[in-house]
This record gives C-alpha cells, structure tokens and sequence, in this order.
C-alpha cells in the first residue's frame, strides 16, 4: 500500500512486551512504542487531529499560520502537518527544553520562540501568553492551544484507546501514561473504561507539578510547583483536557528515578526513548510494587517519544552527572 502523505503514517504503533526491567513482577507490561510515529511522538497524533478539525470548523484558511506553545513534540507533529498542508509555523517553548528539540522545529521550516520557564503561565513572557499574544497579531493564524483543545483528547478516544485494546484482544487491566496536557491519559481512559469500568488508570507525574496533590485533595497547591528536569509531563495548570474522574491513581517520580530508568529501557530493552517514558515505566513498576498485581493482568505502558530528543541530556554522561542523576 503506497500512503497518500507522510500523515496516513501516524498512529498503529506496536506493543511491546517488557522483560528485564520488570522481571521480578508477575503480570505482563507492554508499552506502546509511540516513537514508531512520524514525528517519533504520541503528539503527532493530535497534531493532525487539531489541525483537520480546525480546518473543519474553518478556524484556519490556505496559507495560514499555526502558532503553539509547545515542549517540542507537539511542535513536530504540527510543522509536519503543515509542510504537508501548506502551512507556516510558530512555537514558543521553554528554556529547559533540549537545543535537539528546537532544531528540529527549525528544520521542518518553523519559528522557535524560546521563553522562561521559571515564571508564571500567566506571566507576558511564559510561553503560554507569548503563544497567545502572536495568534491575535498574525492575521489568518490558529493557536491550537492543546491544553484545552479538547480535538487532543478526541484523537486518543479514536486511536490510541481503540489501539490498545484490539492489540490485547480486550485483555488490558491496566493502563499507564504520564500527565502533561491530559489529553493522552484522558481519551484513551474514556475509550478503555466505556470497554471495561475496571480497568485501571495510572497517571503518571513529575515531583515539582502539582497534578499529584490536586488529584487526591483537589487543592490546586501553588507551593506544589518547583523546577524539574523531566520534559513533557507535569504541569503547573489545569488544562481542560485533563479529566480526573477517569484516573484511579496518579504516581509521582523524581528526574533522577526518570532519567535512570530511561537509560536501563535503552540499555536493557533495545527502546530508545525520552525521559516521560523513563517515569511512566518507573510509575508503573511503582504501582505494580504496591497494589495487588496477577500473572494475568495485563498493563499498558504509553512511551510518548524518541531518544533521538536527548542525546544531548539524558544520554550524555556529562550532563548526567552535572545534574547529580550518575
């Protein structure tokens, strides 16, 4: 079958069954190896879905401009969508995000505006409002915005959810993913919960975001946020896309526990991948360590994206140990 774009490539990533990291656990943990995408992401598949709808909904015309605040992936998955679309492209992101990443935007033809990380998203110079304020300068431009565009959510209840349980024959038990915008925990949960009420949903997050403390007090602590490492998961909002009816626990994970399980993924499991899938393996195996598990659940794993992002990070000794993580 010859694909009509590189877009019809996105989504049907495999599971695969982990074995050396999880040996001393008697269930069976498969990921879904979502760096198989396109753009080497889960986002590609929002990416495409923010866009058709947008188009859909005639948010944005030929030759238009799409602008987005994003940690990187999202980023790719929209630059793609627009090289094959005809779009121009703008991102804003945050200072603790690898230089990699913001080649690589830069490579598919995009703009990259690099904002503070240390401010207050409502702040002028976050990269939320930096993304905000160009989508109402640029005429014809659409601002995504996939922390409440819930077409973010929508692509995981149609692909993501649908996925897992067809390559489980219905067998899921658990499902694992780490919280950024929501959107990937949320619509896959909905779409496996309304297939089986008992599956069971993890989240996944990052000590220094403040998802955790609102999930079981549903207090939005401020004192919560503090710096951190890990890129694409945590957040110190509540974006619209995350639905907590639909999660049954959420972990936490520090950078150095992340970014040490991600290298043993690499090392041990043959998958290269990003520090989110370094803490959604670790979350899990947490979980799995202190709730009662069987040899016949089953847990899914969501690994959001490549390694190819880190070489410069969490792949590099130096950098490693500069940040006390060897």
């Amino acid at each position: 079958m010859i694909h009509d774009s590189i877009l019809d490539a996105i989504g049907n990533t495999p599971l695969v069954r982990l074995n050396s990291v999880v040996k001393d656990l008697p269930l069976t943990v498969a990921a879904k190896v979502e760096y198989l995408n396109p753009g080497q992401s889960i986002k590609d598949r929002i990416a495409l879905k923010m866009i058709e709808d947008a188009e859909e909904a005639g948010l944005i015309k030929p030759g238009g401009t799409i602008i987005e605040g994003t940690s990187g992936n999202t980023g790719m998955g929209l630059a793609l969508a627009a090289a094959v679309k005809g779009y121009k492209c703008i991102f804003t992101t945050t200072d603790k995000q690898s230089q990699s990443k913001i080649d690589l935007l830069r490579a598919l033809g995009a703009k990259v505006e690099v904002c503070p990380t240390n401010v207050e998203p409502d702040d002028p110079k976050s990269y939320y409002s930096v993304a905000k304020r160009l989508s109402e300068e640029i005429p014809n431009s659409y601002y995504p915005n996939q922390y409440d565009n819930l077409s973010n959510t929508k692509a995981h209840y149609e692909t993501t959810g649908p996925e897992i349980w067809e390559q489980t024959d219905g067998k899921v038990t658990h499902y694992v993913a780490g919280m950024g915008t929501g959107g990937t925990i949320s619509g896959t949960a909905k779409f496996l919960k309304e297939k089986n009420p008992d599956i069971k949903v993890i989240g996944v997050d990052s000590v220094g975001s403040i998802y955790k403390k609102y999930f079981e007090t549903g207090e939005f602590d401020k004192n919560e946020i503090k710096p951190y490492l890990t890129e694409g998961i945590g957040e110190d909002i509540i974006p619209e896309n995350v639905d907590f009816d639909l999660i049954d626990a959420v972990e936490q994970v520090n950078d150095k526990d992340a970014f040490t399980m991600t290298r043993a993924l690499a090392k041990e499991e043959g998958l290269f991948i990003g520090g989110s899938c370094g803490a959604a393996v670790f979350g899990a195996l947490q979980y799995a360590q202190n709730n009662p598990v069987t040899k016949d659940d089953v847990m899914v794993v969501i690994l959001p994206d490549s390694g190819t992002r880190y070489v410069s990070k969490i792949y590099n000794d130096e950098w490693m140990q500069e940040n006390n993580f060897l």
